[in-house]
């Protein structure tokens, strides 16, 4: 899901079935959730440029609270048993540390699994250096998306060092 028609355009070509929609509208978010069907729900709320970090700090956080919940009630209303929603490895302060905390209690409570790890590698905001620990390859924490479908509710580094834990 994404609220770009580019992004969306650039997610077919490699192979995913986009659909177009904002967690911000929670009618039309919960129609495209139930019209898609998915297996599970997922939730990543960082933009794709770290320049953009400070100047979306409260987009940040609101899509951490209000998307959140929207995406919440979208898969339950839609049947979607699991949900898996990325968080930060990192403390923040204020209403982006209220809206973490949030996110952070809300996904456990509804069943479903919290992970973290700061992504490395092309395309993320470290292509070619190692960010701190909790840390995983974006190829990696592709690869392992499934595994967390079997994870126990809560939270959990997603870092290679967990891969055996």
């Amino acid at each position: 899901m994404t609220r770009s028609p580019e992004k969306a355009r650039l997610l077919a070509a490699i192979g995913a079935e986009p659909v177009v929609c904002n967690a911000f509208d929670a009618d039309g978010l919960a129609a495209a959730v139930t019209a898609f069907a998915p297996e599970l729900g997922y939730a990543p709320a960082l933009p794709d440029d770290a320049t953009r970090l400070p100047a979306g700090r409260a987009a940040n956080a609101r899509i951490r609270r209000d998307g959140t919940t929207n995406l919440l009630a979208a898969t339950r209303a839609a049947g979607v048993s699991r949900f898996i929603a990325q968080s930060v490895a990192w403390e923040m302060s204020g209403e982006g540390q209220a809206a973490k905390d949030f996110l952070e209690q809300s996904v456990p409570a509804a069943r479903g699994v919290v992970q973290y790890g700061q992504f490395y590698g092309p395309g993320t905001y470290y292509p070619s250096t190692l960010p701190t620990l909790p840390r995983i390859a974006l190829e990696e924490a592709a690869a392992r998306t499934a595994h967390a479908l079997d994870l126990t509710t809560g939270i959990n580094e997603f870092t290679e060092e967990s891969a055996t834990a």
